[in-house]
C-alpha cells in the first residue's frame, strides 16, 4: 500500500475536507452577523421599547441598565450554548449538531423584530446566544478533526476572520437600514442563516475521527474534564477565558456607547448617530482582521502560548492607551483599530483549546472552558458601567482593560506545545 498523500496545498484537500472547512466558515461568518446586530442598535431599540411599554420616555441610566442586562443574558446564552451544544456534539455528531446551532441563533435573532418589551428582546437574545454559543465549539472540533494539524494557526486566524467579516456585514446592514426608526428590520437580516443548514445536513459528513472514537466507548461526561492529566489544563483555560472576555466583551458592548457620547456625534441625528457607530465597528473589524493573521504568525513562531500571553499584554495596553485620557473622535477610532487588531488573540484558541481535549469529549471540553467565560463577561459587563458615573464610559473601559494584565499572567502557565504547533502536551497536571 502507498502512503497517504501529504497535504500540502489546498487542492490537496479532500472534498469531506473542503465542504467541512466551507461549512465551519459560514457557520462563523453568521455568528459574526447575528452577534452583533443587537450592538448596533441597543441604546435607541431598548429605549423605544421602554417607551412603547410605558407610555414614557426612559430616563438614560435605566435605558443603560436594561441595555446591558440583556447583553449579560446574551453572554450567559453563550456559555450555557457552548456547553449544551458541545455536549450535543459529542453524541449526536459534529454537522448534526452544526445544523441545530445555526437553526438556534437564526430563528431567535429574527424573532427579536417582533418584541414589545425589552424583557421579551432578552429572552430572544438569550435564545439565540445558545446557538451561537454551540456553533462556536461544533466548528472549531469539526475543523480541528478534518484538516491538517500544522495548518491549525491559520485556520484559527480564518475561522475568527469570517466573524469579524460576519460583524461588517451586520454594519452594511446597519447603513442601509439606518433610517429605520423602529430598528427592528435590521433583526430580520439574522433569519439568513438558516438557509445555510439546508447544505450542511445534505453536503457534509461527519468526521471519521468522532465515527471511529463512538464506535469504541461511550463519551464521558462533562466530568472527565476535571479528571487527572486534564483538570489542569482545564482550570487554566477556564481562568483565562473568563478574565480576558470579561473585558473584551465591555469593550465591544459599550464602545458603541462612547462613540454616540463624544462631543462629535452628540449633536447629529439618531441615523448619523448610528452611522458613526457603524463606522466606529467596522474600524474594529478591519484592525481584527489584520490581527488574525499577526496571531498566526506569532503562533507559528513562538507557539501557541507566548502568542496568547502576547496578545493578551498588548490587548491591555492598547484599552489603557485609548481610554486613560479622552481623545477627539478620529482619534479614537485608530484606537479602536489598534484593540480591534489585539483581538486576533481569540482566534488562537479556536484551533488551540479543541486538540487539549480527548476525541469524545473535545466539542465540550472546548465549549465548556471558552464559553463558561462568558458568564463572567455576562456580569463584567453590566458590573463595570454601573460601577462609574452615568455617561462616562471611558472610565468603565479603562477598568475593564486591566482585566488582561492578570489573563496574561494565568497563560504564560498553559501547556507546552510540541514541535507540531497545534499538537499540544496534555500532562498539565
Amino acid at each position: 500500500m502507498t502512503a497517504p498523500k501529504e497535504i500540502q496545498r489546498l487542492s490537496d484537500l479532500s472534498s469531506h475536507q473542503k465542504k467541512s472547512g466551507l461549512a465551519a466558515w459560514l457557520g462563523w461568518l453568521f455568528d459574526g452577523l447575528d452577534m452583533h446586530i443587537y450592538t448596533l442598535v441597543a441604546t435607541p431599540f431598548v429605549a423605544a421599547l421602554l417607551l412603547q411599554a410605558n407610555g414614557v420616555a426612559a430616563d438614560p441610566k435605566d435605558v443603560d441598565t436594561k441595555a446591558s442586562i440583556i447583553q449579560a443574558a446574551f453572554l450567559i446564552g453563550w456559555a450555557l450554548g457552548g456547553a449544551v451544544f458541545g455536549r450535543i456534539g459529542d453524541k449526536m455528531g459534529r454537522s448534526r449538531a452544526l445544523v441545530l446551532t445555526i437553526i438556534f441563533y437564526a430563528g431567535f435573532t429574527g424573532l427579536s423584530a417582533l418584541c414589545t418589551d425589552w424583557w421579551h428582546l432578552l429572552i430572544c437574545r438569550f435564545l439565540s446566544a445558545l446557538g451561537i454559543g454551540g456553533e462556536w465549539a461544533v466548528g472549531a472540533s469539526l475543523l480541528s478533526e478534518t484538516w491538517p494539524k500544522k495548518w491549525r494557526p491559520w485556520i484559527a486566524a480564518t475561522l475568527q476572520t469570517a466573524v469579524n467579516l460576519g460583524v461588517l456585514l451586520a454594519c452594511l446592514a446597519g447603513w442601509m437600514l439606518r433610517h429605520d426608526e423602529s430598528h427592528r428590520l435590521i433583526f430580520l437580516v439574522g433569519i439568513l442563516p438558516a438557509l445555510l443548514t439546508l447544505w450542511i445536513r445534505k453536503a457534509v459528513p461527519e468526521t471519521e475521527e468522532w465515527e471511529a472514537a463512538r464506535s469504541k466507548v461511550k463519551p464521558p461526561g462533562i466530568s472527565a474534564l476535571f479528571a487527572q492529566g486534564v483538570s489542569g489544563t482545564t482550570w487554566r483555560v477556564m481562568i483565562i477565558c473568563a478574565v480576558s472576555l470579561t473585558a473584551h466583551w465591555a469593550f465591544m458592548f459599550w464602545q458603541q456607547s462612547l462613540i454616540r457620547a463624544m462631543p462629535e456625534v452628540k449633536s447629529l441625528s439618531g441615523p448619523d448617530q448610528t452611522y458613526a457607530v457603524v463606522v466606529a465597528l467596522m474600524w474594529i473589524m478591519v484592525g481584527s482582521i489584520i490581527g488574525n493573521f499577526v496571531a498566526g504568525a506569532l503562533a507559528k513562531v513562538w507557539g501557541y502560548r507566548w502568542a496568547i500571553v502576547t496578545m493578551l499584554a498588548a490587548y491591555g495596553l492598547a484599552m489603557f492607551g485609548a481610554f486613560s485620557r479622552e481623545w477627539d473622535h478620529d482619534t479614537m477610532l485608530w484606537w479602536y483599530a489598534l484593540i480591534g487588531l489585539c483581538q486576533g488573540v481569540f482566534g488562537l484558541f479556536t484551533m488551540c483549546l479543541p486538540p487539549l481535549f480527548p476525541t469524545l469529549i473535545r466539542t465540550t471540553g472546548a465549549g465548556f472552558c471558552y464559553n463558561i467565560g462568558r458568564i463572567f463577561a455576562a456580569f463584567g459587563t453590566v458590573f463595570f458601567k454601573l460601577f462609574v458615573p452615568v455617561g462616562d464610559y471611558r472610565q468603565a473601559l479603562l477598568y475593564a482593560g486591566w482585566l488582561f494584565i492578570p489573563a496574561a499572567l494565568v497563560a504564560l502557565m498553559l501547556p507546552e506545545e510540541k514541535d507540531d504547533v497545534g499538537e499540544v502536551n496534555l500532562v498539565a497536571d
